[in-house]
This record gives C-alpha cells, sequence and structure tokens, in this order.
C-alpha cells in the first residue's frame, strides 16, 4: 500500500482539520490566520520546470549566481530539479498571522526575482504547474509552530533514497520551501537570486553650525577625548583571509565589512560552529518527541525545545556570518609588542593580570581575552614590555604596567 504523502494527511499528522482544497489558480475564499499547503494532485517523476521562465528570471537578476558563478539557464534549471522529490506531491507549506488567503494570492502575484508582494515560495514561479494543483489550509493562531511542525511530517515521509539524492540530505524540505521557521535552511547554493530592496531615499543632511573655543578648532581636543589611534604599523599585525590562512596563501588586505581573529580565535569559533551543529538532530529530536504530547499551543515542553532550537540556530548563524568575513590577523614579531592575538601580563594595581588581545568576535572578559577596541585594548596596542598606559574609567584612572608580551 503506498503511503499517503498528500497535504490533508500532513495537516491531519499534527492534529490540525483540513479544509479545502482550492485550485492554486482560482482566488481562495476569506480565511484568517493558519496554515496552508500546496500541492499537485498526484506526484509527478520529474519538475515540470519552465525554461522560459527561469531564463527571463536571470535577465531580471544580474547578480544572481550558483556556487558564486553566473549560471546559464540550463545549469540553474538542474540545479532547482535536483531538489524535485518524486513520490512528493506536496510543493510548499506556509503560514499567516492575519489571513491565508492574502498570503496565497501574494505568492501567486509576484513577478519571479521580486520581493514584493513577498518573495516566499518564489520557486513555485519557476514550475508550470499542471492540472489540478491545489491549495489546502487549517485555521491556527499557532501558525509558526504548525507550519515547522507539518514540514517535520513531511521530512519524515521522504524515503532514505531520495533524501540520499538531493543536493542537501540534511535538511529536506518541500521544493519551494527554502528554510524552515527555525531558521534552518537547505544548501540551494543559490545567492542574489532576489533583485534589492528599493533604495530609499536619502534626507536631506542638516546643516549646523557648531562654534568651537579657540583651542579646539584644529580638533586637537576632540581628539584627546577619543584617545589616540596607533601609528600605522603598531599593532596592525599581518593580515590574511581565513580561507587563504588555512591554505597557507598570501596576505591580503582585509575588506571593510571583514570580522579580524587571531588564529587561535579562527580555531574556538569554527569548533564552536561544529559542536552546534552537532547538537541539531538531538534538539529536533526533542521537538519531534514534545509534539506527540498534545496540542502545540498550550504545550510547553515542545515550546521549550522550539526556543533552544531558535537561539541554536541564531547563533549558528552568526558564527556563520563572522567566518564567512573572517580575516586572520598574526603578529609580525611575537612578544616585540603588543598586537591582535598578544597575551600580555600586565601589573593593576599591585596584582598582575593576563589578559589576551583579540578582535570583537572573539572578546570573552570572563576568559581574559579583550577586544582590542576596548578602551584597555587599545591603549595596549602597539606597547612593548616595560611601557605604563593610563586608561580613563569611570571610576577614576586606571594604569597598566606591560610586564611581558607573548
Amino acid at each position: 500500500m503506498v503511503p499517503d504523502r498528500s497535504a490533508p494527511s500532513l495537516l491531519r499528522a499534527v492534529g490540525l482539520l483540513a479544509d479545502g482544497p482550492t485550485p492554486w489558480d482560482r482566488p481562495m475564499p476569506t480565511v484568517g490566520a493558519g496554515v496552508f499547503v500546496v500541492e499537485l494532485a498526484a506526484p509527478v517523476p520529474t519538475a515540470p520546470l519552465e525554461l522560459t521562465r527561469v531564463g527571463k528570471w536571470l535577465e531580471r537578476v544580474p547578480e544572481l549566481r550558483l556556487d558564486g558563478e553566473r549560471p546559464t539557464s540550463k545549469g540553474l534549471a538542474a540545479r532547482l530539479a535536483a531538489f524535485w522529490l518524486p513520490s512528493q506531491p506536496v510543493l510548499y507549506v506556509g503560514s499567516s498571522t492575519t489571513s491565508v488567503s492574502r498570503k496565497v494570492a501574494a505568492i501567486r502575484e509576484t513577478t519571479l526575482g521580486d520581493r514584493r508582494p513577498t518573495s516566499a515560495g518564489y520557486w513555485l514561479a519557476t514550475l508550470r504547474l499542471p492540472a489540478g494543483a491545489r491549495v489546502w489550509w487549517a485555521a491556527t493562531t499557532a501558525t509558526e509552530e504548525y507550519e515547522d511542525a507539518v514540514l517535520s511530517a513531511f521530512a519524515d515521509g521522504v524515503s532514505d533514497d531520495e533524501r540520499a539524492a538531493l543536493p542537501d540530505p540534511t535538511t529536506v524540505l518541500p521544493f519551494a520551501v527554502l528554510a524552515r521557521p527555525t531558521g534552518e535552511r537547505k544548501a540551494t547554493g543559490l545567492t542574489g537570486s532576489l533583485l534589492p530592496e528599493p533604495a530609499k531615499p536619502v534626507p536631506k543632511p542638516v546643516t549646523r553650525i557648531v562654534e568651537l573655543p579657540d583651542a579646539d578648532a584644529d580638533g586637537a581636543h576632540d581628539e584627546a577625548k577619543r584617545g589616540r589611534r596607533p601609528a600605522p604599523g603598531r599593532g596592525a599585525g599581518r593580515v590574511a583571509s581565513a580561507a587563504a590562512y588555512a591554505a597557507q596563501g598570501s596576505p591580503r588586505k582585509a575588506p571593510e565589512e571583514a570580522v579580524h581573529v587571531s588564529p587561535e580565535g579562527l580555531a574556538r569559533l569554527q569548533a564552536e560552529l561544529a559542536e552546534l551543529q552537532a547538537k541539531r538532530p538531538e534538539v529536533v529530536a526533542r521537538i519531534a518527541t514534545a509534539r506527540e504530547h498534545g496540542d502545540l499551543k498550550e504545550n510547553a515542553e515542545y515550546h521549550a525545545a522550539r526556543e533552544e532550537q531558535g537561539f541554536l540556530e541564531g547563533r549558528i548563524r552568526s558564527l556563520e556570518a563572522k567566518l564567512r568575513v573572517a580575516v586572520v590577523v598574526e603578529p609580525t614579531e611575537r612578544g616585540a609588542r603588543v598586537e591582535l592575538g598578544s597575551r600580555v601580563r600586565v601589573e593593576v594595581d599591585g596584582d598582575e593580570v593576563d589578559l589576551q588581545v583579540v578582535g570583537m568576535a572573539e572578546a570573552d572578559g570572563k576568559a581574559g581575552r579583550i577586544s582590542s577596541a576596548s578602551p584597555v585594548g587599545a591603549a595596549l596596542l602597539g606597547r612593548k614590555v616595560g611601557d605604563a598606559v593610563t586608561v580613563v574609567t569611570p571610576g577614576g584612572d586606571v594604569r597598566y604596567e606591560i610586564l611581558a608580551v607573548d
């Protein structure tokens, strides 16, 4: 007997009452908040992609890239087709906190590549949907929870063989779903697939004239307030991108948005990311177990597990973002002067304290890692053993004498 993988079956599996269907190409009846599922009347073996639509998508979005390269229409269509699941009729699962009918209408009306009215489910626009495509829905105010539950039920119905054939077998979602509500995204290799948001008009600057005392006219007073910046070559270190560092390539100048890290800091960030990614299956299993205990809206165990998953995915995204622009800074001459990554022993009020000057991304006061952008870190940069610096704090001036640099 063939398992029932239909939209009504998925909605019933999570405790919702399925309503509908409405043909995909027709207006839906007025529906309030809830979850909806777009499906075919029956599974089809290959993706019904419309190559002309894919080509127009490429023309409209010049920044679209596939694995970092500008693709051809056929190459892009082939990648989309690789995510097709031949045994599954369900194409998309979504939700709306206000009106399911308006959300579905917005999806149908959005031109491929646009962000408005909505970019949700935009892969649907690449398909030539056969007759019988339809929308089912279920009313609920716990929209995000049930959307996530339906997606989990969908993944449970995908066979091991189909899962293994996907470009990303770890995050199994319906064809037109690119991410779960909790932030897990399937790795499509696509970037820049939507047009950028229209630039907002820049407000006309308001000119203000401020009279300064004569002594401040050249900015000397302001500079004293901000603190002296290290001279070129002091505390700068030798800089290389994380990728180049790993490959032992030549250093290059960091981009403006780069995150500076020490070699040890890069290793710490990579280790934390690997640890959090390894925890994903455990949290997903806890959510699945909690889901079996009843109504999701009142299920405290389910909400606790979902909240943990949200924090986990948020931290993973943060680490991935930092590592994408990470720039490794190595000391030019270890021990000569304080640079990014240097370990410093200082004397403060008669006590000896061990510090490490690091980038903002790896700063941790409890572990003795201070940011190079902090008042103490900035004051220490470029100094050598025997130097003393005074840092102005709200509680008074604090003197740091450098005893050792490593």
